[in-house]
């Protein structure tokens, strides 16, 4: 129960060194997820759009959420500082956390740096609009060797199994060391021809970061395809020339995605959002052969879930640290 969290006047503190090591499923993380994205239209969550500060020279980037996941009863504030996200001044920051609060008493859960949380849940995001537009996939290339690259390929060998070719796209040595090693027991090709690996692949991850030199174009990819986008590393036309598109969420797409916008400032019409889709309430792709896009903007709602879920492991583990606060 909540009151376990932490005592009336103290809050519990989870940094990322004391989640280290606990034991999480791949495939249970899919599923709390997924359980977040149904609740938005069947369990009373409710996920407002982020409030966003880009600052016009990219000196850093900011942003706020609040959420409440109806399925675990949980509400969540992220905040998130990046400084130097285009990696230009050779200073890069990144801070964020996440405060969890029990909805149905009140109590305060935790304040968790979330640097692993955010990964793991759009990591799962990702498998799940891959496994819903491409269920038959038997190949995927991420490109980017960042965190959410790291994360990409357990999480995809988790919601489609059947996978047979693991390839990664570059430029860090140690990023492309660290994707190799994400997936135990399974090889994962490095690739250095970008537009040949694309047009093999059923699945294409954009999990780049800011400063990504190379992406995958629309006439690259092959019929029957999907280009899930969560950073960089898939072109705005694969936006604007796919065959069907669908986004976590419609309004939070048009908030955070301006690198796509064409050069009159439009975007092309997305034909379903996730949380449908996961219902069976909007088709995934409407034909076989479509080239499908796929944008994957955070949630907070899944923040909420997996950040409860995460806390509930931790407590039982012991870990973290109640200091006084109020």
């Amino acid at each position: 129960m909540s009151q376990g969290y932490a005592p009336p006047g103290k809050l519990w503190l989870l940094p990322q060194s004391q989640q280290e090591g606990l034991d999480l499923d791949h495939r249970q993380v899919i599923e709390v997820v997924e359980k977040a994205y149904r609740a938005l239209r069947e369990g009373g969550s409710n996920n407002p759009v982020k409030t966003i500060i880009d600052d016009p020279d990219h000196h850093s980037l900011s942003y706020s959420m609040v959420a409440r996941d109806a399925g675990s009863g949980t509400v969540c504030f992220k905040a998130v500082y990046e400084f130097d996200p285009r990696r230009t001044r050779d200073s890069y920051r990144f801070h964020s956390f996440v405060f969890l609060v029990d909805d149905a008493t009140g109590a305060p859960i935790a304040l968790m740096d979330v640097v692993k949380l955010g990964p793991l849940r759009s990591s799962a995001t990702t498998a799940l609009f891959a496994r819903e537009a491409c269920p038959d996939a038997r190949s995927a290339l991420v490109v980017g060797t960042g965190v959410q690259g790291q994360a990409a390929l357990p999480m995809l060998v988790a919601a489609l199994p059947k996978l047979e070719r693991l390839q990664v796209f570059g430029t860090y040595p140690e990023g492309l060391r660290a994707v190799q090693d994400s997936v135990d027991g399974r090889e994962v090709e490095i690739v250095t021809d970008l537009r040949e690996a694309a047009g093999e692949a059923d699945i294409v991850i954009g999990a780049a970061g800011l400063s990504a030199t190379q992406e995958v174009r629309r006439d690259w990819m092959k019929p029957g395809s999907v280009a899930v986008l969560l950073g960089y590393g898939v072109h705005a036309d694969v936006c604007h020339g796919a065959d069907h598109r669908i986004a976590t969420d419609t309004v939070q797409m048009h908030a955070t995605c301006d690198d796509l916008r064409g050069e009159d400032g439009s975007l092309p019409s997305v034909d379903a959002q996730l949380p449908d889709v996961l219902l069976g309430r909007a088709p995934a792709r409407r034909h076989p052969d479509d080239v499908v896009f796929a944008y994957n903007s955070g949630m907070a709602v899944t923040d909420a879930a997996l950040g409860r879920y995460i806390a509930d492991l931790a407590l039982a583990s012991e870990r973290g640290e109640k200091v006084d606060f109020w």
